[in-house]
């Protein structure tokens, strides 16, 4: 799709996750926060139990916001398409992401992911009243394309300044086999508009009595008068934890209470939404505080035990006498791997070291694919001739099991699924809508050879993936049964000026589409989330009169069966759509859906409150 001018006194416009015009410094600053924050719903709900020293109201930012634009997809009439002076704040997304993870707790967010963009950590729309306001008749919101392409814009930018965000992707047990969608599919749905069809769905995740959801808990923003990275979030069946500022925090998964607290010197970084068998889980992150608006490097790497609460180790690694700085970590099979510009490196679950760059290598592994296998993006030759080589590895000894290699002239790659190995690429900067995606390929892992390739153009296609540093960042996109699951770019829906998208399925076998597919419904847009065996998990962003939902997608017959639908009332609509698939984490388990924000940042008092995360869940 064509790109809008950048908006006034903002960076120019990059292709989102497209290639960066020079090599990304070791060392990057921290990106800063755009002018003028967005105002934030209004509080609601329960905040959970809050331990000694936490953050009191946030500061109020240098800059006032403009004038408050009606709630996140509230009708209006139409008009000329105007370019707002800030950054602009459409409702966020972290997922769809293909979760590689056998449990319900393990979630591929969307981040998955997947992003049309407001800023990370910002809500969609100013506070406004508690009680919903009467729209002008007959107007669904306009498209906010332009929007979210300029959005997306600035974050990548910022992402790539950064060279150590990550937005995790759903978490859970994905170490051993990933839930993949078989050939036939479960039961649930009487049709194909969300209405339940049973107690079951043919996976896990069972239709709760009453979809209806209510708020459990959230947890506040923290306070910082800067631009700081709270990306990860977890799922087990005893906490979900998150990060914060400099620090990882257990909740309970009902009630919010604080179960544990991890401090680390410095923010996080990177985190995996991987978690091995025993619940445990990896981040990188920054060996002490920041100076505003700077970075000290992500060279920390940590094991965290989300059971315990604990920190079991740190580790480095240094190329000559200076420590690697990553820009991804993921975990395999009991192996947690690193990736950077200068070499990855591998660890066990006990510490011990397995593979580092060697001072000979004339090749280098960017970054890492996790879950059931472990993935390699090889990059060879020189800036200007890179050959990429994807590489299925033992992850015990790196010893490389197959490789395939990219067509010349494709300088970045993401690892969308590693089993089986789905990878998405911008081919030839032809996607032109910051996605970092116009094709898929899907490799055998054990010939390496190409299956299929699948085109996806921008403009028709919604999936995201960032191949340049996080490698394993992929959004909006899932993969199961053989199949690849990729939601449509937003269009008319059947109201005056409605939208609406769908989901797709394509062979993996054929690269063709398999003629399934499922609609969001009117007014509503829809992200895959992970896979739920044979079913596809889904969300469903609201319009400007209905909450969120959560879809099990029938894998034979693409039906839809709603298993959780959030409050309509505006304070929890305007919360939720600040936090949507396209970069925020959205984990979903057993009727409870978490949506989390993935920077913290200083806001202005007065419109209200920003949520880290919040958290939903039914009534049975």
């Amino acid at each position: 799709m064509t790109q809008p001018p950048p908006p006034p006194h903002q960076p120019p416009q990059q292709g989102g996750f497209g290639p960066p015009q020079d090599q990304p410094p070791a060392v990057p600053p921290t990106p800063q926060a755009p002018q003028g924050p967005p105002a934030t719903p209004p509080a609601f709900g329960k905040a959970p139990e809050q331990g000694p020293g936490h953050p009191q109201q946030p500061p109020q930012a240098p800059h006032t916001p403009p004038p408050p634009p009606p709630g996140y997809g509230y009708p209006q009439a139409p008009q000329a398409p105007q370019y707002p002076q800030g950054v602009p704040q459409p409702p966020p997304p972290g997922y769809g992401y293909p979760g590689q993870q056998p449990n319900p707790y393990a979630q591929p967010t969307a981040y998955g992911q997947q992003p049309g963009y407001g800023y990370p950590g910002h809500p969609g729309q100013p506070g406004m009243p508690l009680q919903p306001q009467p729209g002008p008749p007959g107007g669904p919101a306009k498209s906010k394309a332009p929007l979210i392409i300029i959005v997306s814009a600035v974050v990548a930018i910022a992402l790539i300044v950064v060279g150590g965000l990550v937005y995790a992707r759903s978490s859970g047990d994905d170490s051993a086999k990933k839930d993949t969608a078989g050939s036939s599919g479960g039961t649930g749905g009487k049709d194909a508009k969300g209405e339940s069809g049973g107690g079951s769905t043919g996976g896990k995740e069972k239709v709760p009595a009453d979809t209806a959801s209510k708020v459990l808990f959230q947890v506040p923003l923290p306070t910082t008068d800067d631009t700081v990275v709270t990306s990860g979030s977890w799922l087990t069946d005893k906490v979900y934890a998150k990060s914060g500022i400099a620090e990882i925090v257990g909740y309970d998964p009902a009630k919010g209470a604080k179960l544990w607290t991890v401090k680390l010197p410095g923010p996080v970084c990177q985190a995996t939404d991987h978690i091995t068998p025993d619940h445990m889980t990896a981040v990188v992150f920054q060996p002490r505080m920041p100076k505003k608006g700077s970075s000290e490097g992500c060279s920390q790497l940590a094991l965290i035990d989300l059971d315990a609460g604990t920190k079991l180790w740190t580790k480095t690694v240094n190329s000559g006498d200076r420590p690697i700085n990553f820009d991804n970590v993921t975990i395999a099979q009991n192996t947690v791997a690193v990736g950077s510009t200068s070499g990855g490196a591998a660890f066990d679950i006990s510490g011990k070291l397995l593979w580092q760059p060697k001072p000979t290598d004339t090749c280098y592994d960017a970054g890492y694919g996790g879950g059931a296998k472990l993935v390699a993006v090889r990059k060879c030759g020189g800036y200007d001739s890179r050959q990429l080589h994807i590489q299925t590895i033992d992850p015990k000894s790196g010893k490389v099991i197959s490789e395939y290699k990219m067509t010349a002239g494709i300088e970045y790659a993401a690892i969308v699924s590693t089993d089986p190995l789905v990878v998405a690429a911008d081919v030839g900067d032809s996607a032109g809508d910051g996605s970092g995606i116009s094709d898929y390929f899907s490799i055998d892992n054990k010939t390496g050879k190409l299956r299929a390739k699948i085109s996806a153009p921008g403009e028709d296609y919604a999936g995201r993936c960032d191949g340049i540093s996080r490698i394993e960042y992929c959004r909006q996109i899932a993969v199961g049964g053989g199949k690849l699951f990729v939601p449509t770019e937003e269009h008319d829906g059947s109201g005056q000026y409605s939208k609406t998208n769908e989901i797709i399925a394509f062979d993996l076998a054929t690269g063709k589409q398999t003629g399934q597919r499922a609609d969001a419904g009117d007014g509503y847009t829809i992200s895959p989330l992970r896979m739920d065996g044979a079913n596809l998990i889904a969300y469903k962003r609201p319009p400007y009169d209905k909450g969120g939902q959560i879809v099990s997608i029938d894998g034979r017959s693409f039906k839809e069966t709603k298993l959780l639908e959030n409050p309509a009332t505006k304070a929890v609509r305007d919360a939720e759509t600040s936090m949507l698939p396209d970069y925020a984490e959205i984990r979903y388990a057993q009727g409870r859906l978490y949506m989390s924000s993935v920077f913290a940042h200083k806001v202005n008092t007065a419109y209200g409150k920003e949520y880290l995360a919040v958290a939903f869940g039914t009534g049975g």
